[in-house]
């Protein structure tokens, strides 16, 4: 009786698998030659496609990321990550900020898939804009596994809060100059002049990374030593920081692993290749385009992960169209590239 029952339960796995089989792909043609290359589908168990969306603001254009949430619903990505600056930010009050919040909120909730966040300078560079994430989001940095994929997602706004005092006194006292009423030529040179001060400093391009947060990352590192890829997401450069040693910590914790990284922040599309791996400065995502730093375009990055590897594809928002052969929400009339605009933000 046990042998029956055995044969019966083999024989059930032999149907379910030809059933499996047969039913992914069917067809009628009996003859050696056929009408198609191969059957070698692009198709596996470990294969999935995420997004990543760059810069909104610092110029934002209206619409652009609207139609990119759309754009994104087509393409059908399993989930949706970005490089931070979702919103204005800057000196606004609490009542504005959690308004410029609720509202990216409310549009990135349009996506089909999840969207994860990641802060940038607009986001996190004030006490104020920090303090409205932690209520709202809770961690400013943090990872997770899809897939046995691992995925960082660092903060570079990480600067200590006396420094960060310092930071918020001279670009409140340049902003000051530069909107107080009556100001003559020699007050707007003040403030113009406290800016260029500003963006001398390492926090204005290459940011920050704590070694609280260096070390966060390298024992998630150390946690997942067997995942399939490492991916990375930042606003700023960190690497480019001279005399950096705590993003130089992570990349030494990921050195025996692929992975690669992705930042944003110029507003201008950038490759490099550092230590063997992609490091990718996305463009922008409905942000104000600067052409002077590389092509300045509005795109999104569809990134494919399976067992051979990772390809990478930049989708260009202005080739996205939807079934009628148009960029949805009315986007025909919009221009998503500086050069081609004759725009230089």
């Amino acid at each position: 009786m046990t042998r029956i029952m055995v044969s019966i339960a083999f024989l059930a796995v032999l149907n379910i698998g030809v059933a499996q089989d047969s039913a992914e792909f069917r067809h009628d043609v009996s003859d050696d030659i056929k009408p198609w290359a191969h059957e070698n589908f692009d198709a596996a168990d470990d294969k999935f496609t995420f997004a990543v969306f760059s810069d909104l603001t610092g110029g934002e254009r209206d619409g652009i990321f609207e139609i990119a949430v759309e754009q994104l619903s087509l393409l059908r990505p399993e989930l949706i990550l970005n490089v931070g600056d979702l919103i204005s930010g800057g000196m606004a009050a609490r009542e504005e900020l959690d308004r410029q919040w609720d509202s990216f909120d409310k549009r990135a909730s349009r996506a089909r898939a999840p969207v994860f966040y990641v802060g940038g300078n607009h986001d996190l560079s004030e006490k104020l804009l920090q303090s409205v994430w932690d209520e709202r989001y809770g961690h400013r940095y943090y990872h997770f596994v899809y897939k046995d994929v691992l995925f960082l997602a660092l903060n570079t706004e990480d600067i200590p809060p006396e420094r960060m005092e310092e930071i918020s006194i001279l670009r409140n006292e340049a902003f000051s100059q530069l909107q107080s009423e009556g100001m003559g030529a020699e007050g707007m040179g003040m403030g113009i002049g406290r800016l260029a001060q500003l963006f001398t400093w390492p926090e204005s391009s290459a940011g920050n990374i704590t070694p609280e947060q260096s070390a966060y990352f390298r024992k998630a590192i150390a946690d997942n030593p067997d995942v399939h890829w490492t991916f990375l997401f930042m606003h700023k450069a960190a690497w480019e920081r001279e005399g950096e040693e705590n993003f130089s910590a992570i990349e030494s914790a990921l050195a025996d692993r692929p992975y690669t990284v992705f930042h944003g922040h110029l507003h201008a599309y950038r490759y490099l290749e550092r230590h063997g791996r992609d490091y990718i400065r996305l463009a922008t995502t409905g942000g104000g385009q600067r052409s002077g730093f590389g092509r300045s375009m509005d795109q999104v990055t569809l990134v494919t992960v399976d067992d051979s590897g990772v390809d990478i594809a930049n989708v260009l928002m202005s080739g996205i169209l939807d079934k009628t052969g148009h960029i949805p929400l009315d986007g025909d009339d919009v221009c998503f590239e500086a050069a081609i605009c004759g725009r230089n933000e």
